[in-house]
């Protein structure tokens, strides 16, 4: 019980590095023996982790899922903003600059239309729920757009905290979604290079998003989806408080 206290109490990533690794020798043991191969061990994994994160949730009334119990804080760190955007950067040094290359154009305009999609679709899902300022439609705009976007646009608006907190959700969901469908999408539509890749990181835009399901996928793509998602979110970051905001006052 000792090195079991001093695991926990000390060695709060080196518990969370457990706890993943068990969770994906479930997700092997139930896609190898129950569902006979037809998903990913790691889609598999994942939602086993998405469920098991929302009952914990719930059941502690907190907003880190399983991290919000002390004996697994851990997690918070494992799945924190630095860690996540060092895995983004380590990532994007497994791309081959000739492969870049060959899906430049194409995936800048990937880009635009990916954020000018998400931004119209979370304004309209906005509107359906009753909002009708132009702060509001543009904070949960952008949120739709990526959670990240969703806040800093929130904040530099001056939007309330509970319409910041529907725009985090907006993105949560959307990166939640973007786990799921990227592989199923992927291996039905036979998703294999690289400048598809991109142009998946240049639609769906969320980086964590991106990364997990292409990792479901194909690992080798990861590193294109991974530097588009990333540009998206910088290009989210810069057209949403700025020219959506303004697109907003113009029409309401």
């Amino acid at each position: 019980m000792g090195i079991f206290n001093v695991l926990i109490g000390e060695n709060g990533l080196v518990w969370a590095f457990l706890i993943i690794a068990v969770t994906l020798g479930a997700g092997m043991a139930i896609n190898k023996k129950l569902i006979k191969g037809k998903l990913t061990s790691f889609m598999v994994s994942m939602l086993i982790a998405l469920v098991a994160s929302g009952i914990a949730g719930a059941v502690t009334g907190g907003s880190k899922g399983f991290a919000s119990i002390p004996l697994f804080a851990g997690l918070a760190f494992m799945g924190g903003n630095m860690l996540r955007d060092w895995c983004v950067v380590a990532t994007a040094y497994g791309a081959k600059i000739a492969e870049i290359k060959k899906g430049g154009a194409t995936a800048v305009i990937a880009l635009i239309i990916g954020v000018l999609w998400s931004f119209l679709i979370g304004v309209l899902l906005a509107l359906a729920f009753g909002f009708r300022t132009p702060v509001d439609l543009t904070t949960i705009g952008a949120g739709a757009v990526t959670f990240i976007v969703g806040a800093i646009t929130g904040e530099g608006l001056g939007a309330s905290s509970e319409v910041i907190a529907i725009s985090v959700a907006a993105g949560v969901t959307k990166s939640i979604t973007a786990m799921i469908i990227i592989p199923i999408m992927g291996r039905a539509l036979h998703w294999k290079t690289p400048q598809q890749a991109m142009v998946i990181g240049a639609m769906a835009g969320t980086t964590s998003g991106t990364m997990a399901g292409l990792t479901a996928l194909d690992p080798s793509l990861v590193p294109y989806g991974a530097m588009t998602a990333t540009f998206y979110t910088g290009l989210g970051c810069l057209l949403c408080p700025s020219v959506g905001y303004l697109i907003m006052c113009a029409i309401f």
